[in-house]
């Protein structure tokens, strides 16, 4: 069932997605050659606990997989898509890494995908980045009241088609509020004009995910590490949008 927001609502659920948003900001700081993705989970975790929240993934289970999640981000290098767990893995320069992060702040969730290349990279992971990061604000332009759920969706196919990439079909993007995730399913790829139609108050984690190679994904036997098939790179975007009177607005960015 979809739940319409309140503004009030939407206030709270923009608290979650700008702590999200400053968790990046001090990651970013340390993401460079030589740290492992079990120091920046580390760092992350502290940073949200000293904000009076909780790490929405640490012991996370259910929709995707029964299997607790065992860390409090989502590290996710190169060939893997989402979920990947933060480890002894050491980043190295050229590496395309998405970090996904969830916060519960006063009952509401906040969630965001950034990526970020270590380093220097090739042109190659540059442009996959950056048609990713597009994909998600064509995707964010869509919105708007009066359009429906599947404009969103083929935004994002269309962006990733022009650039060469395919969209994962297996993970989807969400509703988002008192629970992480919501109806309904946000998807990344289909034609337009289809779905419900979007009205105020509505409120979704759009997350488009793009393959260099084959959509074809598989999940490792962690039960969470989510690989593309040909293990060619992947590239994950995404942020938390609220459907307004005044278009779309987005939660978990910083002004």
């Amino acid at each position: 069932m979809i739940t319409y927001k309140s503004d009030d609502e939407i206030n709270k659920l923009r608290r979650a997605g700008e702590l999200v948003a400053n968790v990046f900001l001090e990651l970013e700081k340390f993401i460079k050659p030589g740290i492992s993705t079990e120091k920046l989970d580390k760092i992350a975790e502290e940073f949200i606990i000293s904000h009076n929240a909780k790490p929405a993934f640490k012991g996370y289970s259910g929709r995707i997989s029964k299997v607790p999640f065992p860390g409090n981000i989502c590290t996710s290098i190169n060939e893997v898509v989402v979920h990947g767990i933060p480890g002894k893995r050491v980043l190295k320069e050229g590496d395309l890494i998405s970090i996904d992060i969830g916060v519960k702040l006063d009952g509401f969730y906040g969630d965001a995908t950034r990526s970020y290349i270590v380093g220097k990279g090739t042109k190659e992971l540059e442009k996959l980045l950056k048609a990713t990061w597009d994909a998600l604000n064509d995707g964010i332009d869509k919105c708007l009241v009066g359009n429906r759920l599947g404009d969103i969706s083929h935004a994002i196919e269309s962006r990733a088609i022009a650039n060469g990439y395919s969209v994962v079909k297996d993970f989807v993007g969400h509703g988002i509020g008192r629970e992480m995730h919501e109806d309904p399913q946000v998807l990344n790829y289909g034609p337009p004009h289809q779905g419900i139609l979007l009205k105020k108050g509505i409120v979704f984690a759009i997350e488009p995910m793009l393959n260099e190679g084959s959509s074809d994904v598989e999940v490792l036997s962690d039960m969470w590490t989510v690989v593309t098939k040909d293990r060619k790179n992947s590239c994950h975007f995404e942020d938390m949008v609220a459907v307004t009177l005044n278009g779309p607005l987005i939660l978990s960015r910083l002004d």
